[in-house]
């Protein structure tokens, strides 16, 4: 029985983990958003609550929107020419100058 009770605390905790509470607010058109809980934001959208082949928890309504299957882009730093010194700044941007 503590095995159980174990188990389900751990699911429970990783759920939570998964979601974040979004706060309402009032869009620029005037529009009252209410408060709502959704997926934590990632990489993919293939998790998502309002996603095809997914179920929202709190709603139970199924998922409507087409999965993209993008991967994130990614870009390769500036290559160095003659002369020029290339390194990272104290905010992070890869430069060269």
């Amino acid at each position: 029985m503590k095995q159980i009770a174990i188990f389900l605390a751990a699911v429970f905790a990783a759920s939570a983990w998964s979601q974040v509470y979004v706060n309402p607010y009032v869009r620029k058109d005037g529009t009252y958003v209410q408060g709502h809980v959704r997926s934590s934001p990632n990489s993919t959208d293939l998790d998502n609550y309002s996603t095809q082949g997914n179920i929202n928890p709190y709603t139970g309504q199924a998922g409507t929107q087409r999965p993209s299957y993008q991967q994130p882009s990614y870009s390769s730093p500036p290559q160095p020419t003659y002369g020029q010194q290339c390194g990272y700044t104290a905010s992070g941007r890869y430069v060269c100058r």
